[in-house]
């Protein structure tokens, strides 16, 4: 085994493993020409929907997108602020900076690495404008807590879904709590399309019309557009491979979990930290991530095993250039920072054999 090359994520075995459904699919979407939006995309966001116990789901053209348009219509615009963490991609703070808006980082728990909710209350100032709370690596940041905050100050809630498709909190959905939720379909993700595809959930009539139109040039009908909007849709040929893959979700989500806990069986003993399950939710697993001191090495002996793991992520956004007009510096996230230079992703994907999640532990020499 030590010659095979284990990727992160194995795709080529999911797709061979819905081929079928998937060629009738894609031929579907060819032989009714209905290439962008459409009757594929339609039923998918219906789907989705009730997948996540939301209203309402609008099909874009990607994640970060999907994010400029629900945090538009939530009312942010320039010189506003938004609390999020730096812990993250960085996309999650591209939809808050292309609106011309300040993205205000806090720092994450130490143990779930999710925010810490503690930590909000005193990060709003009179320009805050709403909270982005980022479900990351498959579970749900603690939300009642949350939107207690954001309801007592009269703030939106965005959640950043982008890794939690199917994960849930209390009983409830990602997707489903906040004002809006925001999902990528990049095709690593849970549920992953073949290519760039995103979506907005909401419960809120008003704002689910405002961003239909909004991502398809401000129009409801073709020659007519209320307002300047952009261009932002669902491909149809997306909108079909994510209907044949949605329904095996649950059962992908479940295969996950288990494997999850045969990694923590096998790395318990050895000593190895893994990242903490948030109190109260069902987690998805999108990313396996544990936590060692000497990462660098342990990586390093998973590549000479021809083992592929990623870091996610190596460094946070309050210490990117990008983000460097902010003035942030070293020491201002501690717990975000200690994070970045030990996190450690594990290959895992649904219906992996446990012999390769064996010989991943096997191969970090610890």
């Amino acid at each position: 085994m030590s010659e095979a090359k284990i990727p992160l994520v194995d795709l080529k075995a999911q797709y061979l493993s819905l081929k079928p459904e998937m060629d009738v699919a894609i031929q579907g979407v060819l032989d009714t020409t209905s290439f962008i939006l459409g009757p594929h995309v339609d039923t998918f966001e219906k789907r989705f929907a009730e997948f996540c116990g939301a209203s309402h789901c609008i099909g874009m053209g990607n994640g970060t997108d999907a994010t400029v348009l629900a945090l538009e219509g939530l009312g942010v615009g320039r010189g506003d602020e938004v609390i999020t963490v730096s812990h993250t991609f960085i996309a999650t703070a591209e939809g808050i900076s292309e609106l011309g808006a300040i993205p205000v980082f806090v720092d994450v728990r130490d143990d779930s690495l999710l925010m810490d909710v503690s930590k909000v209350e005193a990060a709003i100032t009179p320009r805050t404008k709403a909270i982005v709370p980022v479900h990351l690596y498959g579970q749900t940041v603690d939300m009642d807590p949350l939107l207690a905050i954001a309801r007592k100050h009269g703030l939106k809630v965005m959640e950043d879904a982008c890794q939690a498709h199917g994960a849930e909190y209390r009983g409830r959905r990602a997707g489903s709590m906040g004002d809006a939720a925001t999902f990528s379909y990049y095709p690593g993700k849970n549920l992953g399309a073949y290519g760039d595809a995103g979506a907005v959930t909401t419960n809120d009539a008003k704002l689910a019309d405002w961003i239909r139109r909004k991502r398809n040039h401000g129009r409801a009908t073709k020659y007519t557009h209320d307002f300047v909007g952009r261009n932002s849709r669902m491909d149809g040929l997306q909108g079909a491979v994510l209907n044949v893959k949605l329904p095996h979700l649950d059962s992908w989500n479940a295969s996950r979990r288990a494997l999850a806990a045969q990694y923590d069986a096998l790395l318990e003993p050895k000593g190895i930290r893994r990242v903490a399950t948030q109190e109260g939710c069902l987690p998805v697993y999108h990313l396996y991530v544990i936590r060692i001191p000497n990462r660098d090495q342990v990586l390093a002996r998973l590549t000479a095993a021809g083992i592929e793991a990623g870091i996610h992520y190596p460094v946070p956004l309050h210490l990117q250039k990008a983000y460097a007009e902010l003035g942030m510096k070293q020491g201002d996230l501690p717990v975000t920072e200690a994070a970045a230079g030990e996190i450690l992703s594990l290959p895992l994907w649904p219906g992996m054999d446990p012999e390769i999640l064996k010989f991943v532990v096997a191969s970090m020499g610890i």
